[in-house]
Formats: C-alpha cells, structure tokens, sequence
C-alpha cells in the first residue's frame, strides 16, 4: 500500500476551485460594479489598433522603407549591346524598350543580333520609381550626341512600344536627330487594344496602389500578386473545394523569390503602375499623328508593326486593334507602315523566339527602313511642279 508523504494542507494549497477563484480575483475588472460588461468590452476593443498599429509598424519597417531607400538610388539608363553589324550604318543608333514588368531590355536587344544591320544597339533601362519619356528621350540624345551618330531607331516591345512612340515624338519634332524608324512589337495602341482580362487585372493593380500604404514599394503585396497570378500552376481544381499541389507551391514559390522579390533589377510595383498608366494614357494616337508627317527638313520616320498572324497566340493585346489603329494613322496609300505577320511568336516574346524574330527584322524589316527612307529623301529634294 502506496502512502502519501504529502501534507493534506499542501494538497488544499493546489485546488482547482481556489486557483479558479483567484483568478478571477485578479482579473481586470474585478472591482468594476458600473458598467462592467461595457467597460471591459471597450477595453479589449481598444488593444485590437494597437495590435493593427504594431503589425503596420512592422510592415513599414521591414518591407516599405528598405525598398523605398533602395529604389530612390535607381535611375534610367541606356546600356550598349553590340556595334553596328556593317560600315554604312554607323551613323544610326538603335534603341530597344522593353514591356510591361520588366526593367532593362538588355537580354532582349542580346536575343535579337539582327538589330545591328540597322546600326549600333542599345538597351534602355528604366527607372525603378517610375518611368519619365523626357527623361528618356533626353538620355537617348545625350547617347546619341556622344556617339556621333545622326540617325536612331527605335524599338519597343509590347508597352514599351507606347513609351518608344512618345520618345520617337520628342526626337522627331523636338531634337536636330533623324527618326529613321520605329519598331513596334505587339504593342497596345490604347487600352483598348487589351484584351479585358488583362485590363482588369491592370486597372485593379491601379486601385490597389491608390489605396494601399505603401504599396508601390511593397514586397509583400508583390509576392501575394505574383503567386495568384501562378494559381493556375498549382491550384488542383479537380476537387471540390480546390486543393493545392504542394511540390507545383513550392516551385513557383521559388521561382516569385528569386525572380520577382530578391532580384533587385526586376520591375517594382511603382514601376509597373507607371507603365500601364502609360498605356491607360493613350498619347500613342497623338504620337502616330505626329510621325505621319515630316517635322522641318527631316522625312517621316518609318513604322513597323510585329504581331502573330493568329490574334489567339497575343494573350494581353488585341494585335488586330492595333493593326487596324496603325493602318488609319500612318498606312494606307503613301503611308509609312509595314505589318509584319509572324507564325510562332506570341505576345512580345523574342527571347522566347529569337528565330523568327530575327529572319522578319534581317529580312523585311531592315529593308523596308532602308528603302523608305531613301523615298522620303527623295521626294524632299524632288523640286514640286
């Protein structure tokens, strides 16, 4: 027989009802007699702020003021890619813009040699904080003025294409360099040549950074934004309610890390909002008006516009829109404006498809630029009557 050492008063000092009591005796509140239930109910509706209040403090600290320090050391820049693939083109210098959600075109001008029958290549990257044409448009002239070069083309993949246009406007009207050529890949003329998926998703990021503190800077918001736009990679829904497939999670997981939050050359959400109002703008119409027609001495540039040939293979642009857009300003009888139709391609991809980018640059393209503008100098030294 097992015997307890314990004393019975020490057992007593342990009882559940005594404890129970107790606490209730140092709860707050306990001497309240007016009120209680009120008064107890402000009260803990007061701590939920301060814990919002300490939570957005933690947000600021740690996400929203690092990024915004280290995006105020961002400017624009123009980056040299390659030297001018033959002799009578060193007088001409081309720039290259990328689209939507990316930075620096130097990867995309690398995929795409054939530029150099045009002239020596450059890339521009944008400022990290947002996107300034004039700022631009100058910097390509200062680029231009140091390399000696007279002539500059212009290329533009998707809404880069938008930002190239009011560039090639400035250098047209407003600059002593000839605008030989504008390249056009896949880009939206105006909002509506988005397809309406893609301009809902564009016009919700605009109200999110309208509302949101700190949201063009946010690494957070930009990792939730980015993984539900990969839902489709790892979301089972196959069963009811969808499930998620773990290893598909992981995967674009990493790849939203590496690529869209630690990169620190990838587009920034301010960047991005920049870019699509650009787009919402719409003063490509107004720039087009101002390319179809000579500015003093110097000829109409020539225009050239990329697009798949089947409009399903363009996710994001309306290329048919376009076309049609492109057509009534700068095409027609007389006009300034080569279509290009691709088989492969998709939406504003060369790096993808470097190929057949290639072979339509190299082999209509270049041409077409050549040839028009030996007409429009022609013609401006051709006595009328």
């Amino acid at each position: 027989m097992l015997v307890s050492n314990r004393h019975p008063s020490t057992v007593a000092d342990y009882d559940d009802t005594r404890r129970r009591a107790r606490l209730a005796e140092t709860r707050l509140g306990h001497g309240w007699t007016t009120f209680r239930r009120t008064r107890s109910a402000l009260l803990r509706g007061a701590l939920v702020p301060l814990v919002l209040l300490a939570l957005f403090a933690q947000y600021w600290a740690g996400d929203i003021a690092p990024e915004r320090a280290r995006l105020a050391r961002t400017e624009p820049a123009v980056l040299p890619i390659a030297a001018p693939a033959a002799a009578q083109v060193r007088d001409t210098a081309v720039f290259d813009m990328t689209g939507l959600g990316t930075r620096d075109a130097s990867d995309t001008a690398r995929a795409l040699p054939s530029l150099a029958q045009l002239g020596s290549v450059w890339a521009v990257r944008y400022d990290n904080t947002g996107i300034d044409t004039k700022v631009i448009g100058d910097l390509i002239l200062e680029v231009a003025n140091a390399a000696g070069v007279r002539n500059i083309v212009l290329v533009g993949h998707s809404m880069g294409g938008v930002i190239a246009l009011e560039v090639a406007k400035q250098i047209h009207t407003a600059s002593d360099k000839v605008l030989t050529g504008v390249i056009l890949d896949c880009t939206p003329v105006d909002l509506n040549a988005v397809w309406p998926e893609a301009r809902d998703a564009g016009e919700q990021l605009l109200r999110w950074t309208g509302w949101m503190p700190g949201a063009r800077e946010s690494r957070t918001l930009r990792l939730i934004a980015e993984m539900f736009a990969r839902r489709d990679d790892y979301v089972d829904y196959s069963s009811m309610p969808p499930g998620i497939r773990t290893p598909q999670f992981l995967d674009a997981f990493r790849d939203v890390l590496g690529a869209k939050i630690f990169n620190t050359d990838t587009a920034s959400n301010g960047l991005i909002e920049s870019q699509f109002k650009a787009i919402v703008g719409g003063g490509a119409i107004n720039d087009l008006k101002a390319l179809a027609r000579p500015s003093g001495d110097k000829p109409r540039p020539a225009i050239a516009f990329i697009r798949p040939h089947n409009p399903d293979r363009d996710p994001l642009v309306d290329d048919a829109y376009s076309h049609k857009v492109l057509i009534d300003l700068v095409g027609g009888v007389n006009g300034t404006l080569l279509v290009v139709l691709t088989r492969t391609t998709g939406h504003a991809n060369p790096i993808q498809q470097p190929g057949e980018y290639n072979t339509v640059i190299a082999q209509q393209i270049v041409p077409f630029i050549s040839e028009l503008q030996d007409e429009e100098l022609t013609a401006a030294h051709t006595p009328s009557g």
